[in-house]
């Protein structure tokens, strides 16, 4: 079992503004309205860091997302672009889970796939998920991460370890991996790609 050690002096990541977000900030700056004290701050500041970074620049690219488009897809075994951006959307949600509950299991789980609509429905989605996985993420203590954790189908582990390294797997590389994907679906359709962790062909950062 990985045994989580204290990291002290962990900058907070960037709280800059959100661009056309429906809610405003108010997910991205909740670190203001969120109370640490003691022993759990040094581990749910790293989290939030990493957490508030990779959740902006999702929602940057969710922003580009075509609406005319749902059932494109590059090649016939892939997902459809609309399924693949709802599934992005709602990734956050298993950040939620992970932090609140022991395991989880399909089907008896409660997750239900969220189906595209339209661009605002899928931010709305986005921005609701990431305020109750940022809530959760909040209200667990240090000692909650060393716990172990299971995903399972009717009964038979897919993944278990402790609860940060399934919080690193199943939510946080799950979703860039994802997202990524979204990308090039997106520079198929000749849509700009916003720059993440450096300037991409349509945002040099000033560089």
């Amino acid at each position: 079992m990985l045994a989580l050690q204290p990291i002290h002096n962990i900058p907070p990541g960037p709280l800059g503004p959100i661009v056309n977000s429906p809610i405003g900030s108010d997910w991205y700056t909740g670190r203001d309205q969120i109370h640490l004290r003691g022993p759990d701050m040094e581990m749910q500041e790293l989290l939030f860091a990493e957490f508030d970074d990779e959740m902006k620049m999702t929602r940057t690219l969710l922003e580009r997302v075509p609406e005319n488009k749902p059932e494109f897809k590059p090649h016939e075994k892939s997902m459809p672009l609309g399924k693949l951006a709802a599934h992005v959307a709602q990734l956050p949600d298993f950040a939620r889970i992970i932090a609140e509950s022991p395991g989880l299991d399909f089907p008896s789980g409660s997750v239900k796939p969220l189906v595209m609509e339209s661009r605002s429905q899928l931010l709305t989605a986005f921005d609701g998920v990431v305020r109750g996985a940022r809530l959760a993420i909040a209200a667990a203590a240090e000692d909650e991460w060393r716990k172990p954790w299971k995903l399972s189908f009717q009964g038979k582990a897919i993944m278990e370890g402790s609860r940060h390294q399934v919080y690193r797997k199943l939510f946080l590389n799950h979703l860039i991996h994802h997202r990524a994907q979204l990308g090039v679906y997106l520079r198929m359709n000749n849509v700009p790609l916003p720059a993440t962790y450096g300037p991409s062909a349509d945002d040099s950062m000033g560089f």
